[in-house]
């Protein structure tokens, strides 16, 4: 079995030979950001899958915010590029939550905190504690906060 650090390794190499200019340089840059990630601490030590994939994941993050930025600041081809940058990493990552299945389990968490005794907006913490194992990798944290916040106000 291939880890994903050796799948990003392997597809680089192919999109070096293909002379894939985007897909190289991005997978490039993630390969550093998971090798940064490696030695940050006092020792060296391999990423498993799932720290891999959060590392994978904040590039991919990275890449829709700078989009984001290049559109606000009238630099179209950069935030393009951003973009298909983001696209690419996201082929890396588990399927993302529809909204509709993030609103079923958020709720399924908001009925379960509600149980518990948690009550009103102070029940974030403990809707979020029992919400993010469950969409682990598979919605971003701002927008599972976004959906717990007004199940929890409704």
């Amino acid at each position: 079995m291939t880890t994903l650090k050796a799948k990003l390794k392997d597809d680089l190499n192919a999109a070096i030979k293909e002379r894939d200019e985007l897909r190289s340089s991005t997978l490039r840059l993630t390969l550093t950001a998971i090798q940064k990630e490696e030695v940050a601490g006092t020792t060296k030590r391999e990423l498993s899958d799932d720290e891999v994939q959060k590392v994978i994941a904040k590039e991919a993050k990275k890449r829709r915010e700078a989009a984001d930025a290049f559109t606000q600041g009238g630099r179209p081809e950069s935030a393009e590029r951003e973009r298909a940058e983001g696209v690419l990493l996201d082929a890396y990552l588990p399927q993302q939550l529809t909204d509709a299945e993030l609103e079923a389990v958020v709720a399924g968490a908001v009925e379960e905190a509600k149980a518990g005794g948690a009550e009103g907006p102070r029940a974030m913490g403990a809707v979020m504690k029992l919400v993010n194992p469950k969409v682990a990798g598979r919605a971003e944290g701002g927008r599972v906060a976004a959906v717990v916040k007004r199940l929890l106000a409704g």
